[in-house]
């Protein structure tokens, strides 16, 4: 039996549910960066902790302490029974090493304490600002005079602040006031710390090809870096402190989608997909140090103890481009 010939027809009863080529989806660009290392910082650090982890970690920290305990003891029992000036000695030693664990101890609860109190005057400047009371926002001034008493960058804006207080009668005024002369220079200070951990960032996901270190120096900059934020605005989180503050940062940003990054922003700074086009570690670089601006920025916004509303939030675009104009050694 031969081949039939001629044209074969296709019987399409449905013609406007045929898709043209102009409708089809676009082809996926595999190599287009995703900024995977602070990608996964991200992931990790708002990671939620289960209560089977927490109990395992706590037991395996008292089994090590309880561990290191005896060890020392039986050291310092056999010290002092082979010559009592060596054993003296060791147990001397010991007792500085755990008078230096005590204080690293009490540090972090005092940076716990004073995030806290942050949180406290950002909730009572909420609060004066929503119910228009003047006595409320003078207590808010007096705090944040208290706060900063011994900041010397900010003696000038203190005294400034004083002097005017008396003449504005309005809560919101007040308020306002307050932000301009005190926020507006941490603000800057705070700043310029995201500039740095993008620059450094950016810098170290271009030139390193390596995906794991990568991701530690970016989870090591974001920690150092909301570390620093946190002591500018008068946090002084300690080690802890920080871990449990980028916790919270990296949360927000999961909760609200901001980790998600794409080529809309990095037109605006760097050209788009032109970036990763003449080189995928570049481009990679540039997402994350744009992820990196996005968790100092929102960092800020938890550190600060007045939320934005007479000054501007800081646009990533902008802490982006400056990041990278100082990482080619622009002006």
């Amino acid at each position: 039996m031969s081949a039939r010939k001629g044209p074969v027809v296709l019987d399409v009863k449905d013609l406007d549910a045929v898709e043209t080529p102009a409708e089809a989806a676009p082809v996926p660009d595999f190599d287009q960066p995703t900024g995977a290392a602070m990608q996964r910082v991200t992931a990790v650090a708002a990671r939620p902790v289960s209560w089977l982890s927490r109990v395992f970690w706590v037991a395996m920290t008292s089994l090590i302490g309880l561990m290191i305990t005896i060890a020392a003891w039986d050291f310092v029992a056999a010290m002092l029974a082979r010559n009592l000036i060596l054993g003296r000695v060791a147990l001397a030693l010991i007792a500085i090493v755990l008078l230096v664990f005590a204080i690293v101890i009490l540090r972090e609860i005092a940076g716990f304490a004073r995030m806290r109190r942050l949180d406290g005057f950002r909730e009572q400047s909420v609060a004066a600002r929503s119910s228009g009371e003047r006595s409320q926002a003078l207590k808010t001034l007096k705090g944040l005079d208290t706060l900063y008493a011994g900041r010397e960058e900010l003696r000038w804006a203190r005294k400034k602040l004083q002097e005017r207080e008396t003449e504005i009668l309005d809560a919101d005024a007040l308020l306002d006031l307050a932000e301009q002369e005190l926020m507006a220079v941490l603000d800057t200070a705070a700043r310029a710390e995201v500039e740095i951990a993008s620059r450094q960032v950016a810098a170290a996901t271009a030139m390193i090809p390596m995906a794991l270190a990568d991701m530690v120096i970016a989870l090591t900059s974001n920690v150092s870096m909301v570390r620093r934020i946190a002591g500018i605005y008068g946090g002084r989180a300690g080690l802890l402190g920080s871990w449990r503050l980028l916790r919270a940062v990296a949360t927000h940003l999961v909760a609200t989608g901001a980790v998600a990054i794409g080529d809309d922003l990095i037109g605006s700074v760097a050209g788009g997909g032109m970036a990763s086009k003449i080189s995928r570690r570049f481009g990679e670089g540039i997402i994350n140090g744009a992820l990196t601006a996005r968790v100092g920025i929102a960092a800020m916004e938890v550190c600060r103890p007045m939320p934005f509303e007479a000054l501007k939030k800081p646009r990533v675009g902008g802490v982006l481009k400056t990041a990278l104009t100082g990482m080619f050694g622009g002006s």
